[in-house]
């Protein structure tokens, strides 16, 4: 049975409110494959130590929205969870938050994204030659899109990164870095959130609270064509297991499938 570490991204006092990174996982990974056995870590209420990684399989990186990006002094406990979950041999996952963690601590850069927040769908990627031939990205075509959430993103990839998948808004959307023994594989967008998701998220006071316009679309796309489609998408793409093709593709890697 194959067990998953789950690094929370969020504070404390943010989880407390219920808006836990680790919560979209969660629901997507028991819908995907319900003899998943999850662990939870949070680096903000308590450093991530070395023995909570014995007996897992897999790690991931969830997204995050406090107000400060990866590279600032108040992540400081995010890089040092991300520099031993990135030691440990271990497949890692990183969806946003998780993916910019990741490629900051394998020598990459970020920042906010000069065309401003990404919310709703991330619309139009396209693949990479490299993307259109990793399993990662099996079942995708170019022009897909699935929910987002993000003001930061990749600037820079590190040396030994593969792009898989941009847009116009972030040309980082979907990049694996695979060198030794760390399997990493991660997304700009979320194919571990819903659009009602995305919708909670806006519709919350924090950083994305200016598009709380969306809310009402995103929170019927996946049953009315209409507010699917005024977000750029149709019903159809925002069911599982197509919405979260990118898991569903790292589960079965994990698994050995």
């Amino acid at each position: 049975m194959t067990t998953i570490l789950i690094v929370e991204g969020n504070t404390p006092d943010m989880v407390a409110k219920g808006h836990a990174g680790a919560n979209g996982f969660i629901r997507t990974f028991a819908a995907l494959a319900p003899d998943v056995r999850i662990r939870l870590a949070n680096p903000y209420a308590t450093a991530l130590h070395p023995d909570e990684l014995h007996g897992v399989d897999a790690v991931v990186l969830t997204g995050s929205g406090v107000s400060w990006s990866v590279d600032a002094p108040e992540a400081a406990a995010q890089r040092a969870a991300a520099e031993l979950v990135l030691a440990a041999g271990r497949p890692v996952w990183g969806s946003c938050n998780g993916l910019q963690l990741a490629m900051l601590m394998l020598g990459g850069s970020v920042g906010a994204s000069p065309v401003g927040i990404e919310v709703g769908m991330a619309q139009k990627n396209v693949l990479t030659q490299e993307g259109g031939e990793h399993s990662m990205l099996m079942g995708r075509r170019s022009g897909f899109g699935v929910p987002c959430i993000h003001r930061d993103e990749v600037q820079r990839l590190p040396d030994g990164a593969i792009l898989l998948a941009g847009n116009d808004h972030s040309p980082v959307q979907a990049a694996v870095y695979e060198k030794g023994d760390l399997q990493f594989w991660g997304t700009q967008y979320h194919p571990e959130l819903s659009p009602l998701d995305i919708g909670i998220y806006v519709r919350a006071r924090g950083i994305f609270s200016d598009h709380a316009n969306l809310a009402d679309d995103l929170e019927q796309a996946e049953t009315d064509l209409a507010a699917a489609a005024r977000l750029g998408t149709h019903p159809n793409a925002l069911v599982l297991p197509q919405r979260s093709r990118e898991l569903a593709n790292w589960l079965q890697f994990v698994s050995g499938g």
